[in-house]
């Protein structure tokens, strides 16, 4: 089953994170300008946040 993670290492932690107003469902979360969170039971594998996000920090596997 495919899963959207969080890559920490691309993520540069230093700006409101675009992906998440993209997310259709909310489940992408941010606390000040850390990496983003997924919630995987709210998550439905729709990929919107994969392509919006610049640095390639998040990722379907």
């Amino acid at each position: 089953m495919m899963q959207i993670a969080v890559d920490k290492n691309r993520c540069p932690e230093n700006h409101p994170c675009p992906a998440i107003k993209f997310c259709p469902v909310g489940a992408l979360t941010q606390k000040g300008y850390s990496a983003p969170v997924l919630d995987e039971e709210k998550c439905i594998k729709c990929k919107k946040c994969v392509m919006v996000c610049p640095m390639g920090a998040l990722k379907a596997q």
